[in-house]
């Protein structure tokens, strides 16, 4: 499965449970993730991959950033996985 078809099916079902789902494409910070998911208070961060595809050092250290700073960044590889990060 690519990727963006992860993405979308990933979307979906957390819309479907409520989240607001913010999908980057551009911003001034590379190696931000690919998802920022907000609800009830909650921010999870969640850089998408496929189950070949490899995270980058920048992306790597934004996962370090943000979780110093108390926010929930996790990679993520499958539908399964995704559902899991948001109980």
């Amino acid at each position: 499965m690519l990727e963006s078809q992860l993405q979308a099916k990933c979307i979906k079902y957390a819309q479907e449970q409520g989240w607001i789902v913010l999908k980057i494409i551009s911003c001034n910070m590379n190696g931000i993730s690919d998802l920022i998911l907000f609800k009830d208070g909650l921010t999870i961060f969640i850089e998408m991959k496929t189950e070949k595809g490899r995270v980058a050092p920048l992306q790597l250290y934004r996962q370090k950033q943000l979780r110093e700073k108390g926010f929930k960044y996790e990679i993520c590889r499958s539908l399964d996985e995704f559902k899991s990060l948001l109980i």
